[in-house]
């Protein structure tokens, strides 16, 4: 079993920054491969980054690549999403999950947090 809890969220200004994070509790944190989706009024869940349990491999969806970072520290049992360059479209709850792959795919995953609300003001 493994508890995800999101943090880092608040209002920011177009073209500023926020870095979340995802703490994990239980020691097997470093068994799964971790995800971020997001999901906007009105709209689906959607992927928004992944990457694998070493924190070797990455994955993004295209809409955020080149502006988001995924990364892990297994020492710590944490995961984060810096988001650079933030647009209004990005407005969104963003949710942490854990799972056995390192994939696009809400249903590959586990486990998952209860959110933290991202807003961004244009």
């Amino acid at each position: 079993q493994v508890q995800l809890v999101e943090s880092g969220g608040g209002l920011v200004q177009a073209g500023g920054s926020l870095r979340l994070s995802c703490a994990a509790s239980g020691h097997t944190f470093s068994s799964y491969a971790m995800g971020w989706f997001r999901q906007a009024p009105g709209k689906e869940r959607e992927f928004v980054a992944a990457i694998n349990r070493s924190g070797g491999s990455t994955v993004y969806t295209d809409s955020v690549r080149g502006r988001f970072t995924i990364s892990r520290d297994n020492a710590k049992n944490i995961a984060y999403l810096q988001m650079n360059s933030l647009k209004p479209e990005d407005t969104a709850v963003y949710y942490c999950a854990a799972g056995r792959l390192t994939a696009r795919t809400s249903r590959t995953y586990d486990y998952w947090g209860q959110g933290t609300q991202v807003t961004v003001s244009s």
